[in-house]
């Protein structure tokens, strides 16, 4: 009777994990709602005819497209800004409020200093997605913006797929432990116990993908390259007629060379030792060359006291 009961308990386990396999597969269907809105947001994508300014992923715009399922939709918004700035301090200052104000914070921080003395900075900044738009706009109002690039990738069929899969090794955990409290041959018990370890194992790797999805959806992702600079390069304007364009010339000629003399005095500062040592070492090389040919001129060879005089 008893290896009855044992076999009736194996076939469930095995009935259980058969409809685990089947589970798995439907997960992304668990839903009729959850599948329709992975299904529609790539589609409202396509149908907006509308691009925004550096965006170079899919694009989700409510041209006729249903307010509910864009709500749903999982967007991934991330954001790359280069900036220059003739005042850095204000500038990380300022850049520091602003993620504070919006919620945000940063992720990672860089601040390198040049051998001319300017300084940049690299910042991964995290913000709510509700305030990306206004971080930006702001952000690239405190300096002087030079590049900028944006994407957003749609997550939402994968996002729903996962939250359906977990949901059955849920399912499949509270029946197994139903299982175990009814079982009483030990064999039964090792199996159903290992079936619930392998689940419980399932269901924390798929709650770690949603919360990783969740936190990338929340929080859209800023990195921000900010430099110091001398002059600003939006402020050189190309020139139209020929005498502007050959004063602009003169004028870059002219800067370009007391920036070069600037640079080789600087430069020279750097190795006046060497140049020391190396004029030191010359000079001692003239010297011996020097000697060594005053020894060897004909008047002055040397006469053989020998030979008799006449």
């Amino acid at each position: 009777m008893k290896k009855r009961i044992g076999g009736i308990f194996l076939a469930t386990v095995l009935v259980l994990s058969l409809l685990t396999a089947c589970g798995g597969s439907a997960g992304g269907s668990s839903g009729s709602k959850n599948s329709a809105a992975a299904d529609m947001a790539p589609a409202a994508a396509e149908d907006s005819g509308g691009t925004e300014y550096g965006f170079t992923g899919e694009s989700v715009s409510a041209g006729g497209a249903d307010e509910d399922v864009l709500r749903d939709a999982k967007m991934i918004r991330t954001a790359n800004l280069e900036m220059e700035t003739t005042a850095f301090d204000e500038a990380v200052e300022g850049l520091g409020r602003l993620t504070k104000e919006m919620g945000g914070y940063y992720e990672n921080s860089s601040l390198r200093t040049g051998g001319s003395g300017y300084r940049w900075a690299d910042y991964t900044i995290r913000v709510p997605a509700k305030n990306y738009d206004e971080f930006l706009s702001r952000a690239g109002a405190l300096c002087s913006l030079t590049w900028r690039s944006e994407r957003a990738e749609n997550v939402t069929e994968a996002y729903y797929d996962t939250e359906g899969r977990l949901k059955t090794q849920q399912i499949k955990l509270e029946r197994l432990q139903e299982l175990l409290s009814r079982a009483e041959a030990m064999e039964d018990i090792i199996t159903i116990e290992s079936a619930i370890s392998e689940t419980e194992y399932q269901i924390e790797s798929l709650s770690g993908t949603l919360r990783h999805y969740d936190a990338l959806v929340d929080y859209a992702t800023v990195s921000v390259n900010l430099q110091e600079v001398y002059k600003l390069s939006s402020m050189e304007e190309a020139p139209n007629s020929f005498g502007a364009r050959m004063s602009a010339a003169f004028t870059a000629g002219g800067a370009a060379f007391a920036s070069g003399v600037e640079n080789l005095v600087v430069g020279l500062a750097y190795i006046w030792m060497w140049l020391l040592v190396l004029a030191v070492i010359v000079a001692a090389v003239i010297a011996v060359l020097r000697r060594k040919r005053g020894s060897t001129l004909p008047g002055r060879e040397k006469t053989d006291d020998t030979v008799p005089k006449t």
